[in-house]
């Protein structure tokens, strides 16, 4: 199992990668969407923005403070890696800039919404080939 402050986890987090996130819909099947996902080793958070009324956010709502169970992709290749954790979501003006910023650092500077949120996903376990 990879670990959070493996140098070679952490770079290829830092490459720009599109990434899937896994959510549960409230039958239990799971919901796959691709995302932009940010990762913060330190504070041990991914990051991912989102409008407030998309289905993944609504799912992540759905259960409540304690969050919810979801997963984020990423593959190229042979090198693969996910994150799983526990995801809550957050309207704080500065937890959304800051979401904003390092998405900006890895991908590109995000589209003004102003419905925009930042779903938090506590880390939990990391696996992978890289």
């Amino acid at each position: 199992m990879l670990r959070i402050d493996d140098a070679e986890f952490l770079a290829f987090w830092r490459e720009r990668h599109l990434c899937t996130l896994t959510t549960l819909r409230a039958d239990g099947r799971p919901h796959v969407v691709p995302v932009g996902a940010t990762l913060d080793p330190e504070a041990g958070l991914a990051r991912i923005i989102a409008g407030r009324t998309s289905l993944k956010v609504r799912h992540v709502a759905a259960f409540g403070d304690a969050g919810a169970p979801v997963a984020v992709c990423q593959v190229d290749g042979r090198r693969w890696s996910t994150v799983e954790g526990t995801a809550t979501i957050s309207t704080s003006p500065q937890e959304v800039a800051e979401a904003c910023a390092r998405y900006a650092e890895r991908y590109r500077e995000p589209r003004p919404n102003p419905e925009r949120i930042v779903m938090l996903i506590r880390v939990d376990r990391i696996v992978g080939n890289v």
